[in-house]
């Protein structure tokens, strides 16, 4: 919406951060103006909305539930999430074109979705050799407790976008409907791919994964061709979790170098 020079009146908090202002690649489309926070993730604030009196609702990375989408629809038009993907599983693409839509900005999006099509193609151009890397990105949230993200999942996409080929054993392990397979340290193998991209909150998440004993054993470990990135400060990980046309390029740009580096 921001990258269309539209500035929402109202937005969700996420992780209980502030949507404004806050990561580098929208800062300067925010300025000064604040959104009011209207609820947490999919836990919205009906009469918080309401009060706002939005011509419009935009829930595209959602888990928006029909019910939801029926009280908001009373009072204002909702462009919920995309049919026939599973929630927060629609690509960056689709979502993009169906908020070009609602704006009346169809063209627009379309030169957008152009420009990071041509930054990833030139990332591919530049390494070919990643065509024939396995991929994979996880997270650790609490000792013993591992997620792998499938192919659905904003990060896996991503790095599927830059050339590396994903690995389908993950999407096998993954609930139905679920972005994430469920991993116990006894199921760490799956990870042993050619590049492992962790995604973690703190150099304490980092330090606990590598002293798990099965994941030492990993050769992917052993070789060193796992990446341990942070989500923020710099926010490396939030730009390709976000996966949108205005964290990409800032994505591209931070996380080529730490690839490369890896032999």
């Amino acid at each position: 919406v921001l990258a269309l020079g539209v500035k929402p009146v109202g937005a969700v908090d996420w992780f209980k951060e502030d949507p404004y202002g806050k990561w580098p690649w929208t800062k300067d489309k925010w300025g000064s103006d604040k959104p009011q926070i209207v609820g947490e993730r999919d836990e919205y604030n009906v009469e918080k909305i309401a009060a706002l009196k939005p011509d419009l609702v935009i829930a595209q990375y959602s888990g928006m539930k029909k019910e939801q989408y029926d009280t908001l629809s009373k009072f204002t038009k909702v462009v919920a999430q995309p049919k026939g993907v599973p929630d927060y599983g629609a690509s960056w693409q689709v979502m993009t074109r169906q908020i070009g839509k609602s704006l009346g900005k169809a063209g627009e999006t379309e030169k957008l979705i152009e420009g990071i099509d041509a930054r990833f193609e030139a990332a591919r151009e530049k390494h070919p050799e990643w065509a024939s890397k396995t991929l994979a990105v996880a997270d650790s949230f609490e000792a013993g407790k591992y997620s792998a993200f499938t192919k659905t999942d904003p990060k896996s996409i991503f790095f599927q976008e830059l050339g590396f080929k994903l690995k389908p054993e993950i999407d096998t392990l993954a609930k139905p409907g679920w972005n994430v397979a469920e991993l116990s340290a006894e199921k760490l193998n799956v990870l042993d791919v050619d590049r492992l991209v962790w995604v973690t909150s703190s150099t304490d998440a980092n330090t606990r994964i590598k002293a798990e004993p099965l994941y030492k054993k990993l050769k992917v470990n052993q070789d060193k061709r796992d990446l341990f990135v942070p989500y923020q400060d710099p926010d490396i990980g939030a730009a390709f979790s976000f996966n949108t046309v205005l964290s990409i390029p800032y994505a591209i740009d931070e996380i080529e170098p730490l690839l490369s580096a890896v032999k």
